[in-house]
């Protein structure tokens, strides 16, 4: 019994609001660059694509392909991230990760919305699922800074 209430607590109104209304959902027409990410374990995707001048994300498309968790966090990823540079994904991301896997705290503004993804932390299956979103924006802002620089 005790499991099936937190399955309930863990997928919440809030969370289930934020899977329903996820932000840039069109795929943009010529990215700077686009990443496909998946979850070898459920087989969620996420791809993104990110439109990026001077290192500052200026655009920014997805495609979610996952559990309401996954969903949920590409919603919060959608919501801050244009305007963000690799050091702040990067950052957020690395919170995000210690939030769900160390018991850390609720990573930094602009990504402070992860907090609704607390009652994930106890579900460690759905943790490569929830960071989708970031590990591909992570992966697309680095990319594109190794072409630029290279």
């Amino acid at each position: 019994m005790s499991g099936e209430t937190d399955l309930i607590k863990l997928y919440s109104a809030r969370i289930l609001a934020l899977a329903a209304d996820i932000p840039h959902l069109d795929r943009l027409e010529a990215p700077s660059i686009t990443v496909k990410k998946r979850s070898p374990l459920c087989g969620s995707t996420v791809t993104v694509d990110l439109n990026i001048e001077a290192g500052v994300i200026t655009g920014y498309g997805q495609d979610v392909k996952a559990c309401a968790l996954g969903q949920a966090a590409a919603a919060v990823v959608g919501e801050v991230i244009i305007g963000c540079t690799l050091e702040q994904v990067e950052i957020g991301r690395q919170q995000l990760k210690a939030m769900l896997t160390e018991e850390a705290p609720v990573p930094d503004a602009p990504f402070d919305g992860f907090e609704v993804l607390i009652p994930a932390r106890d579900f460690k299956n759905r943790h490569a699922s929830i960071m989708l979103a970031m590990d591909a924006t992570l992966e697309g802002l680095r990319e594109h800074q190794s072409q630029t620089c290279a």
